[in-house]
């Protein structure tokens, strides 16, 4: 790359690019951030630092306290960019984007951590109450954060080029779209930036408010779906045949932005599983008949979209060994003094392989350490413990990642209690069972998912510095302060909770991925069954599908996420169709396919902070009204999202040009 080119030669523009969102031509020079690939920023600053840090506290606990009580976790990437840049403005700060980025990349290692923490961890206390020489301890839980977070940031970042840059276009990366749209909007000057920030922050109140009162008030339904009625449910409980769909705002956008294809072969997973899978064990199997379409789908079906996630993700790693082969390469090369390349510019500069290859060593060795002396206390055992930690942790990276660029979602308790079904498989072998195989497994299994977490979270930050012209290697490095930070608050906040609350009883907290992770465990170590025909036969049909031709990642992902939240994305992947076929003026076609993007942004970035309020008023232990009787929600919900899908498709199609 030459900075020399006439791209770079231009001033900064205050708005993304028309080809910021697709892919390149042939004969079209490379992409152009906002900020100057080649000159200077304010980025790293006092302000910036302690802001994230701030921030990653405060969304650190609050993201705790949520997913523990109802098991949901908010993305904090969009909030926090929204009060980055709502900080700046209101302090007058002037050209502050590049700090903006570095506030949000740091403030955002609070969502990744706690997903990590508390989809684990929790279950010793929850196995605690019937084996109670089970032990849990504030180092336990923060060095499992800590590690795990720091492997994720260090295996992803040689896969940096590939996802963000190499790929450009080619992923739709949902909210790493919105992120940057709101950054984005914070440079806007002069008549038509005005009036696209205007745009992004009403579709982000209209967003925001439609998705507060539902989740609040539930003035509507929630999930619209056949069960509610007296047809659907005897259809249900005699064929298993369900059809729901969430009426989220900010799921629709996230189809919108996601696309058409990808949102048709993740619903197409979502379909077999639903309506082919499920009644045909309804319908054949014993156990079936008794079972309803939603306890099949969790006992039973979904298991099938994990071992396919699994072997999607091995798929990837073989068909992403050339990448893997030229990182470590180039690491080699670094190690023994070679120069490498000519120098990158500031936009395209990361922590030198060398140093990740320090970096990796030592965060290793910690790991095995830690293992031999604060988890399992037996060096063979410890060996075998990190051995598989670091293979699957290194392996499942480029899942998440994959994950996050193509639907947005991670589906790191899937790929968690896979590890944990490994390894608890593997420990067993070597004498390691009992409490003590189940404290080992919960909390290497807390190591792995808050590594796969923290890998799905960052590439969503690096695409945003990507797009706005941030220097990764600054993201990079303060991405371990935020880490550290994060696993700290995390650590207090669930030893806290627990001694408040706990994890069992009537007033307990819910831990529903804790309470399933548990589930798995107990029977494993203790003498019990494990699913593995399930396992194989969705590693199998990954296979197939790969074989066939069809993305193995997205169908799967639509086996292993709930019905209810992949039609939404058809939906959302529909009218972004039928927006690009609304004109066959070419010119006229993408300006309303890039205000729709902005649009389903604000819906995104919407949903997302106001998510925040609704967890305030959660935690403030509020009894809010609800609606009335589900008949009339349900209708309710159905209007609600006609007129968001109106809004959406009409206010995509005003656009017009100059």
């Amino acid at each position: 790359m030459k900075t020399d080119d006439p791209v770079y030669q231009d001033a900064d523009p205050v708005e993304l690019p028309e080809n910021a969102f697709r892919e390149l031509g042939a004969d079209e020079p490379d992409y152009r951030p906002i900020m100057h690939p080649a000159r200077e920023y304010r980025e790293v600053t006092p302000y910036s630092v302690i802001t994230g840090l701030v921030l990653a506290i405060v969304f650190s606990a609050a993201a705790a306290y949520l997913g523990l009580k109802v098991g949901q976790v908010f993305e904090a990437a969009i909030p926090i960019a929204i009060i980055a840049v709502g900080l700046s403005g209101a302090l007058g700060k002037k050209n502050a984007l590049g700090q903006n980025v570095i506030i949000q990349s740091i403030g955002a290692c609070s969502g990744v951590i706690v997903a990590g923490a508390i989809f684990t961890l929790p279950a010793l206390y929850i196995l605690q109450a019937t084996y109670p020489d089970l032990t849990v301890n504030f180092l336990e839980v923060f060095m499992s954060s800590l590690l795990g977070g720091v492997l994720g940031i260090l295996f992803f970042i040689p896969f940096r080029k590939y996802f963000v840059k190499d790929m450009h276009g080619k992923y739709p990366f949902p909210e790493a779209t919105a992120t940057t749209q709101v950054l984005a909007s914070g440079q806007a000057s002069g008549p038509k930036a005005g009036a696209q920030a205007k745009l992004l922050v009403v579709a982000a109140l209209v967003g925001g408010i439609y998705d507060y009162i539902v989740a609040t008030f539930g003035w509507w339904a929630e999930t619209i779906t056949t069960t509610a009625y007296s047809w659907g449910a005897t259809l249900a409980s005699k064929t298993k045949f369900v059809l729901s769909c969430n009426t989220g705002a900010a799921v629709l956008g996230l189809g919108y932005i996601v696309g058409l294809k990808y949102a048709f072969v993740i619903f197409a997973g979502s379909i077999f599983v639903w309506w082919v899978i499920i009644p045909l064990f309804g319908a054949y199997a014993a156990e079936g008949c008794a079972m309803s379409p939603d306890e099949i789908f969790r006992d039973y079906a979904r298991l099938m979209g994990i071992g396919g996630i699994a072997m999607a993700g091995i798929i990837g790693i073989i068909k992403s060994r050339g990448i893997i082969a030229q990182a470590a390469g180039l690491a080699a090369r670094e190690l023994r003094g070679a120069s490498t390349a000519t120098k990158a510019v500031r936009w395209q500069t990361d922590i030198s392989m060398k140093h990740i290859a320090y970096f990796v060593f030592i965060a290793l060795i910690a790991v095995f350490l830690f293992f031999w002396f604060g988890v399992i206390h037996n060096l063979w055992q410890a060996a075998v413990a990190w051995l598989v930690v670091t293979v699957i942790a290194f392996l499942f990276t480029t899942v998440a990642a994959n994950a996050i660029a193509i639907v947005g979602s991670n589906p790191v308790s899937g790929m968690t209690l896979m590890t944990l079904i490994i390894a608890s498989g593997i420990f067993v072998a070597i004498g390691l069972n009992g409490t003590g195989g189940i404290v080992a497994a919960m909390v290497i299994g807390g190591v792995v998912c808050t590594a796969l977490s923290m890998a799905g979270g960052f590439v969503t930050d690096l695409k945003v510095g990507y797009w706005l012209g941030s220097t990764p290697r600054k993201q990079e490095s303060w991405k371990f302060l935020g880490t550290l930070v994060s696993a700290a608050t995390v650590g207090g906040v669930i030893l806290m909770l627990n001694s408040v609350y706990g994890f069992t009883g009537e007033n307990g907290l819910a831990a529903p991925q804790a309470n399933a992770m548990a589930k798995v465990i107990e029977p494993m170590m203790m003498g019990g069954a494990t699913p593995w025909t399930l396992y194989i036969v969705g590693a199998v049909l990954a296979v197939i599908l790969n074989w066939l031709g069809v993305p193995a990642l997205a169908f799967c992902l639509g086996m292993f996420l709930p019905l209810h939240l992949n039609t939404p994305m058809l939906v959302g992947g529909l009218i972004s169709w039928a927006v690009n076929r609304s004109t066959k003026d070419e010119e006229l076609r993408r300006l309303r396919n890039d205000r729709g993007t902005l649009i389903s942004s604000g819906l995104i970035a919407g949903g997302a902070l106001f998510g925040v309020f609704s967890a305030i008023t959660i935690m403030c232990g509020k009894e809010l009204p609800t609606g009335g009787m589900e008949f009339s929600t349900q209708i309710l919900g159905l209007v609600a999202y006609a007129a968001i899908i109106c809004y959406l498709y009409f206010n995509s199609v005003r656009a017009k040009k100059d």
